[in-house]
């Protein structure tokens, strides 16, 4: 016993606003000292943010019912009032009109996703990809956000596999927030032989799955049966359920306008149904399901259509529009009887779902249930038992569908409701009966057996029986698996609900085997029995129509046919043919007849018992496994009698290959009849298909001997028609039958034979087929005939590719080679090996079978402080695994005290270093290099020449004064007391590039004489490079400045008294110079780093070098790769500047440039990077060209020279341009002129620049210049002006005379 009985409950009242609105109840309290009215709550939820004013006047029946007859007179007045004044009338939320289409790309294509979007105020929209946010202005080059009015779209650029994915626009205003979504699906160019491959695409998208193994996301997530504070959603079962069976999902719910998911289940039910309760009434919600298996949880499902928790009876309230305005006074009224009285009991309660998670309880709310709302109670009763348990006991349920959860799993219960309102509980309804916990959906039963029949190239039709007994059934869905492996791919994204299905997307030639399963919103079936397997090709269809029936011979009752073969086989190998005929008498015809029985193998056909001088007409059909084709077209009126002509017969099986838009290769066969002689050529003919019988013209003027001919010249995109003649010594015979009309036309994705040497050097050529089909062979042929000689080529045919391979090339091989591919529409190419072309690719074939290293110098050697040795070289490219052997005198060398080598494999430089050279040291250095299969050698001989013996001497003496040095050091120590070199002459290098020869002297007296010389020639004091000489205490210098090759010499510093001599020496040959030189560019000084500078033409990227010399040379790289000089791109030097210009620059020049000064060993580098990011964006260095084109300039008006006579009047005016204006000033010899009364200085308009010099005289001879200059630059346009006197002229005529 829950409650005590009903009573009657306490008298209510209305409460009232100033429009006579009724908002709320109140239910007074009686006592002895009065009447006290206290509000109990508000039926009606409204925003009052105003303090509101309450007075309370009671009120009688009628008085109640006279003022309510009064306020519907003005209620029409007052909704037509309130829509034209209440904003909430205006307002409303967003709606998709135009919702965005999910699309399938190509990868590289670019795509548009559109929404027309409807709402006010203006929803605010934004694009997200997988649910992150997408910042179109942060990356400009990969997306473009467009809104034009209502209308909105997203473009994607450049498309990727990784931009593959789900695309949701949110559209967001005061008055809630919804989105779409939209696939994205980005095919990569392997797929290319399906229109769409939905198979692989399937099984590749790594968005449909993050995780591997796990289940794809579920289908077509519903609402159904919306209430105040429950829900029923749906959803489909996904394709794919991953690596194992799904154990449930997981259902999420969204507030609309919110992004806070919120998981509605602890546990995964395995229903595709559930109840969400505890929904907020009033209140919008979208939902969205996810999948769950061993491997882990799905992605969540595309989200749900927005659902408002409400009663359905309310619906039509709000649809009428929002109340009047809240005025701040409630006026309370009497009710009636009813008002307050607790309600009836519930009727009609059933369980409308019950599985082993939850029961669905429904039922109808009670016929006396007053003014206000009720509520309602639910109660459980276990079987056996007499206690009843409420369920919900915090918090009553607003709607009459109520789950209930956490029952236990095969045990019977009994249910029932309660209603209750603000007067109380009522009583219980009557009770459900037992109910058993279970599931009351069974598995529906496995599909019949499936049947793969053939379609197409790509796809199968498969059909299967529907499963038995089976209650609502969702649909099926169809896997396919390659005969030999166990992986199954789902053939279909949705199920579906008829029993046949279209399998797209299938590789051609492949075995497959199908299976199908049935899905309910309880679960998968079992899989149905595997399919036979079937291979993917066309269905065999009938032959194509035999055409071009001909008479070869003809006698007194026989004639000889012959026809051509259908170019469509219906996918089998034609069996036979069937030949027809009739007689025709003038202009009637007979009935055709059968000329033979059983069917003929070849396409020619002597007919016998035919009467002489009889016409007759002849029409063939050919047959294949599939059956008969249709019969071709009837021959030409044929008399039947003998032949007297001496010429040879119509060529016969005239076909093409090799259609392509300018060319075409015609095939044909000799004449069944000769005539007297042989045949000995043939003549092809040719007009376009809509030219009249005059149009015919030949294709070459000389007999053709060969049964074929390449047509070249023709127009892409017309029909051609083609008949050849064939000639022997009597003369040209008829023409055949006409060929045709070919198109001249490439078909899209012909691909042409192309010649491959592999890494062994073996020469073969390639052909490949997208088109092929069950029966299709490549047959290769040379000079179009079939090749008999086999050991020539070796044909390797593996799916579409097919090689044939040279055994041995030789000249043998020079030819025509063709491959065409049987059973589809001409597919064929050809290939003409020349000499040239054959010579070629033997030096291919050999460098491929024995590569060398390349190297970008070759062995030298070098001399270096104490005598030093240096052998060394540079090789283009290697890998890490090179080695190198040192070999000298077919010796191998090893480090050790006398060698020290060094292999630098990042720059490619190979060095050995020896202390000294010796004359037992004269022979051959040898690198030998080893990189895989590559192979290098680099020698340099040193036997018994004068620049060997040179070098020797020049070793040793560097070795003996380097140990002089120190012995000088030792010497010191004993006070050595004649002038001496504390340190010999050698070479510093300034911060100005500049060359100093050095050197320290010591114990030198006022009276030590200094002398230098060069090439030992004394430097006077009198010559020029004796200012180039100086001393500083005990340092001498010598200042050669920028080095060039004139420098070179020996240079040499004596130092002479009485108490002895000492000699310093330092020789700069022309090698050392080039080395100085190098020590020169090397220094950090010598070169700036990389600048770039837009112009009016592009850019240039240039650094400053404070020494430059034209032996230095100068590399500039891009991506390391080295620049070839062009129109667009070119480098140079002007001055002290390197530089390289790029004209029009585009996105292809984004990247890392390098300048290179390179030296022999290691020279300087710069490097730029031009990423496009910031400053250096190629499109903001662009745009700066662009602003060039703004700059202040001179454009014309100027001449270069002005003469002019003396006393004339000069008036020049120069045209300038520049945005903004630039500013002007006139210069003669440098010096800026100023308007006064001799020059007179205008500028007009902007444009217009002006000098005028009234009366000139020789003294206004000169340099004169008229310079602009804005933001973006500065130009000067230069002339001279000369004025001449007359009188001078003559004078000076006269004197030479």
């Amino acid at each position: 016993k829950l409650s005590p009985l009903p009573k009657r409950a306490k008298r209510t009242y209305l409460a009232m606003d100033t429009d006579k609105e009724v908002i709320g109840y109140v239910i007074p309290d009686v006592t002895e000292e009065g009447i006290n009215y206290v509000a109990m709550r508000n039926l009606f939820v409204r925003e009052a943010r105003e303090a509101m004013h309450v007075k309370v006047e009671k009120k009688t029946r009628t008085v109640h019912v006279r003022e309510s007859a009064e306020r519907l007179q003005l209620s029409k007045k007052w909704s037509e009032f309130r829509k034209k004044m209440n904003p909430d009338s205006l307002t409303h939320p967003p709606e998709f009109i135009v919702k965005p289409r999910g699309q399938t790309v190509w990868e590289g294509k670019t795509l548009k996703l559109h929404c027309t979007v409807a709402g006010w105020p203006k929803p605010r929209i934004a694009w997200y990809k997988n649910n992150v946010l997408i910042d179109a202005k942060r990356h400009p080059e990969k997306y473009t956000a467009e809104s034009n009015y209502n209308m909105h779209s997203l473009e994607i650029k450049n498309c990727d596999f990784f931009d593959t994915a789900q695309y949701c626009v949110s559209a967001l205003n005061v008055k809630g927030e919804y989105s779409s979504v939209a696939t994205v699906v980005v095919k990569s160019r392997e797929y290319s032989e399906s229109p769409f491959n939905v198979t692989k695409i399937l099984t590749n998208l790594s968005w449909l799955a993050t995780v591997e193994g796990v289940p794809v996301a579920p289908l077509d997530v519903r609402c159904h049966d919306a209430n105040k504070d429950y829900v029923v959603v749906t959803w489909k079962q996904p394709a794919v359920e991953g690596s194992s069976a799904i154990l449930g999902y997981y259902i999420d719910r969204c507030e609309v306008g919110t992004h806070h998911w919120a998981q509605c289940n602890e546990s995964p039910v395995k229903y595709a149904r559930f109840p969400v309760t505890g929904l907020v009434e009033g209140r919008s919600y979208v939902f969205r399901v996810r999948a769950l298996n061993k491997a882990g949880v799905s992605r969540p499902s595309r989200v749900s259509e927005p659902v408002v928790a409400m009663d359905p009876s309310d619906r039509a309230r709000l649809r009428a529009g929002p109340s009047a305005p809240w005025t701040g006074i409630i006026k309370f009224t009497e009710e009636d009887s009813t008002v307050g009285v607790v309600p009836g009991e519930p009727t009609d309660v059933v369980v409308t779902e019950a599985t082993k998670s939850y029961v669905v309880l429904a039922w109808k709310p009670p016929g006396q249930r007053g003014h206000e709302g009720v509520m309602y109670y639910i109660e459980k009763c276990i079987s056996g038992t007499d206690t009843w348990q409420r369920v919900n006991t915090g918090m009553p349920v607003k709607s009459p569908r109520f789950a209930l959860f956490d029952l236990a799993e095969g045990k019977s219960y009994s249910f029932r409701v309660r209603c209750c309102n603000s007067a109380g509980v009522g009583e219980a309804s009557v009770s459900t009966g037992e109910i058993t916990v279970g599931d009351k959906l069974d598995l529906p039963s496995a599909p019949g057996n499936p049947v793969a029949i053939r379609n197409t190239d790509t796809s199968v039709v498969v059909s299967w029986g529907a499963s038995k007994d089976v209650k609502h059934l969702v649909g099926y869905y169809i896997e396919c698996s390659e005969v030999g492996t166990d992986a199954w791919v789902p053939c279909n994204n949705k199920p579906v609900k008829k029993t046949r299905f279209v399998c797209h997307g299938l590789t051609t030639g492949t075995n497959y085997v199908f299976r199908v399963k049935a899905v309910n919103a309880a679960g998968y079936s079992q899989s149905s029995p595997n399919s036979d397997a079937v291979v993917v090709q066309a269905a065999i269809s009938l032959p194509g129509k035999p055409t071009g029936v001909t008479l070869l011979e003809a006698a007194k009752d026989y004639m000889v046919l012959a026809w051509t073969a259908p170019a469509k086989n219906g996918g089998a190998d034609i069996r036979g043919y069937f030949v027809d005929y009739r007689t025709v008498k003038g202009d009637v015809v007979g009935k055709w007849h059968e000329m033979n029985h059983q069917a003929l193998t070849t396409a020619s056909y002597k007919v016998k018992n035919l009467k002489e001088n009889v016409f007759y007409q002849f029409q063939v059909r050919a047959m294949n496994m599939a059956g008969v084709s249709k019969a071709s077209l009837a021959s030409a009126v044929l008399e039947c009698k003998e032949w007297t002509i001496t010429v040879p017969g119509a060529p016969v099986g005239l076909h093409v290959l090799e259609v392509r838009d300018t060319s075409v290769v015609v095939l044909w066969e000799s004449p069944a009849f000769n005539g007297r002689t042989a045949v000995n050529g043939y003549y092809l003919d040719i007009k376009e298909a809509s030219a009249g019988e005059k149009g015919w013209k030949a294709v070459h003027e000389k007999v053709n001997k060969l049964k074929y001919m390449k047509v070249t010249g023709l127009k892409a995109g017309a029909s051609y028609v083609f008949r050849v003649r064939a000639q022997n010594l009597a003369g040209v015979g008829k023409p055949s039958a006409v060929l045709g009309p070919i198109l001249a036309q490439t078909r899209p994705g012909t691909k042409e034979i192309y010649v491959d040497v592999d890494d062994d050097g073996v020469i073969s050529m390639i052909f490949e087929c997208s088109e092929m089909s069950e029966g299709s062979e490549f047959i290769w042929s040379k000079n179009y005939k079939a090749m008999t000689d086999t050991s020539r080529l070796t044909i390797v045919t593996e799916g579409g590719k097919s090689r044939a391979i040279f055994n041995s090339p030789s000249m043998e091989d020079l030819g025509t080679f063709s491959c065409m591919v049987t059973n589809t529409d001409g597919i064929s190419s050809s290939y003409t090996l020349t000499e040239e072309g054959l010579k070629r690719l033997l030096d291919i074939s050999h460098d491929h079978k024995f590569p060398v290293i390349p190297f970008k110098n070759e062995m030298a050697m070098e001399l270096l402080e104490k005598g030093r040795v240096r052998f060394w070289t540079q090789v283009e490219k290697c890998t890490s695994a090179c080695q190198v052997e040192y070999v000298f005198n077919d010796v191998i060398v090893t480090q050790g005290k006398k060698y020290t080598m060094n292999f630098n494999q990042s720059t490619g430089i190979i060095e050995m270093f020896m202390d000294s050279l010796e004359v037992t040291d004269e022979g051959t250095f040898t690198f030998n290099l080893v990189d895989g299969k590559a192979k290098g050698t680099t020698s340099l001989v040193l036997i018994g020449d004068g620049k060997t013996s040179n070098l020797q001497k020049k070793s040793e003496f560097e070795r003996a004064e380097w140990v002089r040095k120190q012995g000088n050091k030792w010497i010191l120590l004993f006070h050595y007391i004649g002038p001496h070199f504390v340190e010999y002459l050698g070479f510093t290098v300034t911060e100005e590039c500049n060359v100093l020869l050095k050197c320290k002297i010591g114990n030198v007296k006022p009276e030590t004489e200094i002398t230098w010389s060069k090439d030992s020639i004394e430097i006077a004091e009198d010559d020029e490079d004796s200012q180039k000489i100086e001393r500083k205490d005990s340092e001498l210098t010598f200042n050669i400045g920028k080095i060039s090759k004139s420098d070179a010499g020996i240079y040499e510093v004596f130092l002479r008294d009485d108490r002895g001599k000492d000699k310093s020496t330092f020789s700069l040959t022309d090698a050392g110079t080039v080395s100085l030189m190098n020590v020169v560019i090397k220094s950090t000084t010598s070169s700036s780093e990389i600048k770039v500078v837009s112009t009016e033409h592009g850019i240039i990227l240039y650094s400053m070098v404070t020494y430059y010399n034209e032996e230095l040379r100068v590399g500039w790289l891009h991506k390391d790769a080295k620049i070839a000089a062009s129109e667009r791109v070119k480098s140079g030097v002007t001055g002290e500047q390197l530089w390289l210009k790029i004209n029009e620059p585009t996105e292809k020049d984004k990247g890392k440039y390098t300048m290179d000064i390179f030296d022999g060993k290691d020279g300087v580098k710069r490097v730029f990077d031009l990423s496009g990011k910031g400053e250096f964006d190629i499109y903001v260095l662009a745009h700066s060209c662009l602003s060039c084109l703004d700059r202040a300039r001179v454009v014309g008006g100027l001449p270069d020279v002005v003469a002019i006579q003396e006393g004339k009047s000069l008036n020049l005016t120069g045209n300038v341009w520049g945005e903004p204006a630039p500013e002007v000033c006139w210069i003669k010899n440098d010096r800026e002129l100023v308007s006064d009364e001799r020059y007179k200085l205008k500028f007009e308009h902007g444009k217009f620049a002006s000098i005028t010099i009234a009366t000139v005289t020789t003294a206004d001879s000169g340099k004169y210049a008229l310079v602009v200059k804005n933001k973006y630059g500065t130009e000067a346009g230069e002339f001279t002006v000369s004025v001449y006197n007359p009188d001078d002229e003559e004078n000076k005529e006269g004197k030479k005379g």
